[in-house]
């Protein structure tokens, strides 16, 4: 198995869980994910591993990174087996939030998850897209 830091986008809706909630909670489990795909990647995620934190429905940008603490476990919130989540903890807020429609006018994010399965909730990023995201918030990586 590789030890190289991988690289993450989770989706959530301000209205039912903020970045501010996330960090005034100092992290989270992340529970509640009911696809399979996106079960596959929470089932990759390992400790350690740097996630950006992604207003989706409302504000639609991208507003932190956050840090994987704890790799999958079975997420108590499911009525079946098999369904697992992580914990999460903030790492730090972005400079400023960095737009869906500014990732969408980046040509080099062009073929990320985030714009080609939109529904996905839990996704990959190469180090280069998280790289790219970051910069454009105006905030070294």
């Amino acid at each position: 198995m590789s030890k190289t830091k991988q690289h993450w986008l989770v989706k959530q809706e301000p209205t039912a869980y903020s970045w501010e909630q996330f960090v005034k909670d100092g992290g989270t489990a992340w529970t509640g994910v009911r696809n399979f795909q996106a079960r596959i990647n929470l089932r990759a995620m390992r400790r350690g591993d740097e996630v950006l934190f992604y207003h989706s429905v409302v504000g639609k940008a991208v507003v932190g990174i956050a840090k994987v603490a704890r790799e999958a476990y079975p997420d108590p919130t499911a009525d079946e087996d098999g369904w697992v989540c992580v914990d999460l903890a903030p790492v730090r807020p972005l400079k400023s939030p960095v737009s869906l429609e500014q990732i969408k006018a980046t040509p080099t994010l062009k073929d990320i998850a985030l714009l080609r399965q939109s529904r996905l909730s839990v996704m990959p990023l190469s180090a280069g897209d998280f790289a790219a995201i970051v910069a454009l918030s105006k905030l070294a990586p």
